[in-house]
Formats: C-alpha cells, sequence, structure tokens
C-alpha cells in the first residue's frame, strides 16, 4: 500500500476503515455495545479491540453477529472513497485488504493484485510479528487460504521475499501495468 501511495495511486485501506466504522460516537460501535454489551468499551468509550476479540474469537455466532454489524459499514465506506477517488479522476483507487480472495469480494474489483511470500519467509514474519515458536507459526499459516488458490485469481502477483529495491522495482512494474488497462 505506502509503495502504490508513493507512485501516487489512491489507497483504500480496509483495516482503516473497519477502525473508522466502529470508532467513537459512530452506529456501528452503538450497535456493538447494544450486541455485546458495554463491557466491550474501553475507558474512554472507545471499542477495547482486545476485550471484544476474546468474545468473538471462540464463539462463530458472535463472530458473524460482529460482522453482520460491521461488514456492510466497511463495504460502504469502501466504495464512498472509491467513488470520491473516481470523482477527483484518478486512474487508480488501491484497495487494501485481507481475506478479498476468501470472500469473494475480488470478484468485485477490476483486478486483483496479490502480495505473496513463500511459506518459510511467511513463518519468520509471523514469529517476528507475533512472538510465536514455529510450530505455532507453522499452525496459523495452515488455518489460512492457500496461497496458491490467491494466485490462481491473480490479475498480478507480487512477490515479497527479498529486499525493499526488489519490492519497490515489482510494484511499479505492477502500477504500470494497471495504468496502461485501466487508463492513466
Amino acid at each position: 500500500g505506502k509503495i502504490f501511495r508513493t507512485l501516487g495511486a489512491s489507497v483504500i485501506d480496509a483495516d482503516e476503515v473497519a477502525r473508522e466504522v466502529v470508532e467513537r460516537g459512530s452506529e456501528g460501535l452503538a450497535e456493538i455495545v447494544t450486541a455485546f454489551g458495554a463491557g466491550v468499551l474501553a475507558a474512554d468509550g472507545s471499542l477495547d479491540r482486545k476485550t471484544l476479540g476474546a468474545v468473538v474469537f471462540e464463539d462463530a455466532t458472535a463472530r458473524k453477529r460482529l460482522e453482520a454489524i460491521t461488514h456492510p459499514r466497511i463495504l460502504a465506506r469502501s466504495m464512498q472513497l472509491m467513488a470520491a477517488a473516481a470523482s477527483r479522476g484518478e486512474a487508480l483507487a488501491i484497495y487494501e485488504a485481507a481475506l478479498l480472495v476468501e470472500n469473494g469480494s475480488y470478484k468485485m474489483l477490476q483486478a486483483l493484485v496479490v502480495v505473496a511470500a513463500s511459506e518459510d519467509v511467511q513463518i519468520a514474519r509471523i514469529r517476528a510479528r507475533d512472538g510465536l515458536d514455529e510450530a505455532a507459526a507453522r499452525a496459523r499459516l495452515a488455518a489460512q487460504f492457500p496461497l496458491e488458490k490467491k494466485i490462481a485469481v491473480a490479475d498480478h502477483v507480487i512477490w515479497n521475499d527479498g529486499d525493499l529495491t526488489s519490492l519497490e522495482a515489482r510494484t511499479r512494474e505492477v502500477h504500470a501495468a494497471l495504468l496502461a488497462r485501466f487508463g492513466g
């Protein structure tokens, strides 16, 4: 996302949108409190993500209830941001999100770019990020949608196994290909 931004593309980050739709004072947060109780709020009245996460992590029904509150709002806000980019005359709006392939959302987009890394690199990054041992990191990776399936539906793949220079060069190539295809 950062590299696409430096190339002048609008980047809509689904994680940022997800935080926005449940920020303090929002309808989304009010609905979460109605569904799960005031115990999911931090002392300042904002959403306590860790507490809510603990509630929905083990309970599929609770997780579906949360998704029914947040997903439509995330989608609506993301579409609003994409429309705003189009109305500004921007050739590209990059939607950066996990689970696009898993939930089928990628079908609504004009092109899918998958950023991929080899299993060993993914394991090392999960261990470093989450402080897990190798077995736990492998279990977490095994629970994810297989990378090959994501690559199979991708229009472009950016391999992120190497250094930043290689990543930037490949991202520039993909950016140029997208501009060529969608007019820029």
